[in-house]
């Protein structure tokens, strides 16, 4: 039997040669069909060349839930997923398709990076790798993206403040467009968040929350009057495909 196959690195959310962060949900059935579909994109990726200098990275993501798989690429500008989306996308999702049908594509949006906090420990250097990512939707009924700024730094102030223990690091990206991506004039914030373990993102759950603290950080964050509603997924990281080195 072969040697499993790495991996690959996590993402660097906080790159600046990113000009579009792109997120995708996949639902695919089962936890086989995951494992499938998984192995199904490793094979299609693997075997073709890479697919343009603009694309820096493309991460895989497998839902806790059995069911879903989260797609997380990144690239250099929307132009050129939109080149890739008309010449070369559908050959890898053919072949992907063939191995695991009936795979149902929930959808995409672009998204650009605005913020991110670390946990202290992280921020002075110390490392620890991240047993669960979840990632949150949170919407807002007013397009003006200071809206979501405003928010999103009253956020990191109150996690600045009262850290969780479990809490690696939670990065803040802004929806580009959210009137194309999602049919109507709201506009949204995707907090993609590496906790330490499952156990350490359920304790959070189950605790009596910021709120319940007297936090004044945290109740502005929960009040916040254009914040209309969330949602939120919990993933394992799976595989990354990064650009190969300029030889």
């Amino acid at each position: 039997m072969s040697a499993p196959t790495s991996p690959g690195p996590l993402p660097d959310l906080t790159r600046p040669d990113v000009g579009a962060a792109l997120f995708s949900t996949w639902s695919v059935g089962t936890p086989e069909r995951q494992r499938a579909a998984v192995d199904a994109i490793t094979a299609a990726w693997d075997s073709r060349p890479w697919p343009a200098p603009e694309l820096l990275s493309y991460n895989l993501y497998e839902g806790t839930d059995g069911d879903t798989l989260m797609h997380h690429s990144q690239w250099a500008d929307e132009a050129a997923y939109h080149a890739f989306f008309r010449t070369q996308r559908q050959q890898r999702n053919d072949a992907i398709d063939a191995a695991v049908p009936d795979i149902k594509r929930l959808g995409l949006a672009y998204y650009r990076h605005y913020r991110g906090f670390q946990a202290p420990a992280a921020a002075q250097g110390a490392t620890a790798d991240p047993g669960l990512f979840v990632v949150v939707e949170i919407d807002f009924n007013d397009p003006d993206p200071q809206v979501r700024r405003s928010w999103v730094d009253l956020v990191i102030e109150a996690l600045e403040r009262e850290p969780d223990p479990g809490l690696l690091s939670a990065d803040f990206h802004l929806i580009a467009d959210g009137e194309r991506h999602l049919s109507t004039d709201r506009a949204r914030v995707l907090n993609y968040a590496r906790w330490t373990d499952v156990e350490a993102y359920e304790a959070a759950l189950a605790a009596d929350g910021p709120r319940g603290g007297g936090s004044s950080a945290w109740d502005r964050v929960l009040d916040f009057p254009a914040r209309v509603s969330a949602s939120s997924r919990s993933y394992r990281f799976r595989r990354s495909f990064v650009r190969p080195s300029a030889s």
